[in-house]
């Protein structure tokens, strides 16, 4: 079966300089709508990712996010998130990008066309088979990441990837590819658009459960958010008082004192 880029279809919408911004916004507010359905239908596919990572992190394991462009900045992104977030090392979830941190803000010409590049990136992290590789590219064609998947699957390595297109050349490197079919794009081949916000969709999603599952959440909140400005240190302080039912500059100062919600709990609990 041939191979087809559901992505880089046609748009469904025609002469759109001559439409007026209400049409515009509505227009690609309408396509927007679509995604949230095609990451729901791919939730099958993420849950079977997840279960796999969970274990491998358990035992000291972290994912690897590698992409070109729109793809590789969201891996970045997302993994960057992370610490502040969960309070997690800044090594447990990697973003890589084609090109390296300049392709961050400017594109670097044929990096994503190297097949090599991304296994040596992965080398040069020590990679090994507690760890996840998860491709990302919603042509599912980028040879950059496809090279990565091959070489980390060849060593014994789980490997998992997001795509807008079904039965790409990135999928049949990955153990447990992820393909949310979006449709075509709003500005034909745009794939910055629907592609994009779902792919975002999916690594919250991944990411998220994950951490929950590894307890860096309580409850419903964020009780090993890093203390990085005075809305966390309130937030956190709020928390504090809702678990302990302290004074609220009591409770400041043990979060201070301790430097997480969870660990200030944990303290005032085993003195009690």
């Amino acid at each position: 079966m041939a191979f087809i880029k559901i992505s880089e279809q046609p748009s469904l919408y025609n002469d759109l300089e001559k439409k007026s911004i209400h049409e515009l916004l509505t227009d690609i507010n309408t396509e927007d709508k679509k995604v949230a359905l095609a990451v729901e239908k791919a939730i099958p596919q993420i849950e079977k990712l997840v279960e796999q990572i969970v274990p491998r992190m358990k035992q000291g394991g972290r994912i690897f996010y590698m992409g070109a462009g729109t793809s590789g900045r969201l891996g970045v992104l997302d993994a960057s998130e992370i610490p502040p977030t969960f309070g997690m090392p800044p090594t447990l979830v990697i973003g890589l990008i084609a090109g390296g941190d300049t392709a961050l803000r400017n594109p670097v010409e044929k990096a994503e066309d190297n097949t090599e590049r991304g296994w040596e990136e992965l080398q040069a992290h020590h990679i090994n088979t507690k760890d996840t590789v998860i491709g990302i590219a919603a042509s599912g064609t980028t040879p950059y990441v496809i090279g990565a998947l091959h070489e980390a699957r060849a060593h014994g390595i789980l490997t998992g990837c997001i795509t807008s297109n079904p039965d790409s050349p990135m999928a049949a490197e990955a153990d447990c590819p992820v393909e949310m079919i979006v449709g075509p794009e709003y500005v034909t081949g745009s794939s910055r658009m629907k592609s994009g916000t779902g792919q975002k969709m999916i690594l919250n999603m991944i990411t998220t459960s994950v951490m929950i599952q590894l307890g860096r959440v309580k409850g419903n909140k964020m009780v090993n958010m890093q203390l990085s400005n005075q809305k966390l240190v309130d937030r956190g302080t709020r928390m504090i008082i809702e678990e302990l039912g302290l004074a609220y500059d009591q409770a400041n100062a043990l979060l201070l004192l301790h430097g997480s919600v969870k660990k200030a709990v944990d303290a005032y609990r085993e003195q009690q």
